[in-house]
């Protein structure tokens, strides 16, 4: 049973560490910044890829750091995601963000997880995010693809059209709710 809470973080007013220079960590650098391109975020490692080299150029708020691992890289942080191919490094920065109480995902590590990075769905305004509960990121990634297939483009507009009603509406909560849902029921 999946008892994850979903929810969305707006990263750009957050502090990111993410620890690991390897293909884990370009993946988590890559789907931070897809998703809030003007986020905080401090990666760490001792050796870092090129393509995280050319991200960070790409981006002003990446900032990266070639050093290995330290509890003072947890200051005035708010978030932290850990990829490195160190498993003793990884518990240890678990145990460093459960003593600061920091919120914190280990790739591939379900038991050191608050968090799972989920796969995301994008159509405009629309996100959708898809959560396996750490089972298979694969799946995940197999059903977003299937959903982007299938979504209109033109969701965007939809999306756009329901907003201008929407503010235009008058009434207490459940008459809008009433009004919205007498609008949408054409997309059952």
């Amino acid at each position: 049973m999946n008892t994850l809470f979903p929810i969305f973080l707006k990263l750009e007013q957050l502090q990111v560490l993410i620890v690991g220079g390897g293909y884990v960590g370009l993946e988590k650098l890559t789907a931070v910044l897809a998703n809030a391109p003007q986020t905080d975020v401090t990666l760490v490692a001792p050796e870092i890829r090129a393509e995280i080299h050319e991200l960070a150029h790409q981006h002003p708020h990446v900032k990266l750091v070639v050093d290995v691992y330290s509890p003072s890289f947890l200051e005035e942080k708010d978030l932290v995601i850990v990829g490195t191919n160190d498993k003793s490094v990884n518990r240890k920065i678990q145990e460093d963000c459960k003593a600061k109480r920091l919120l914190v995902n280990v790739a591939d590590t379900p038991d050191l997880c608050d968090f799972y990075l989920s796969s995301v769905v994008k159509k405009g305004d629309l996100k959708i995010a898809i959560s396996t509960n750490g089972k298979s990121p694969t799946f995940a990634k197999r059903f977003r693809e299937v959903l982007e297939e299938i979504l209109p483009d033109t969701l965007q507009e939809t999306l756009d059209n329901l907003q201008q009603i929407r503010n235009k509406l008058k009434g207490d909560f459940q008459e809008k709710m009433d009004k919205l849902n007498e609008i949408t029921k054409v997309m059952k």
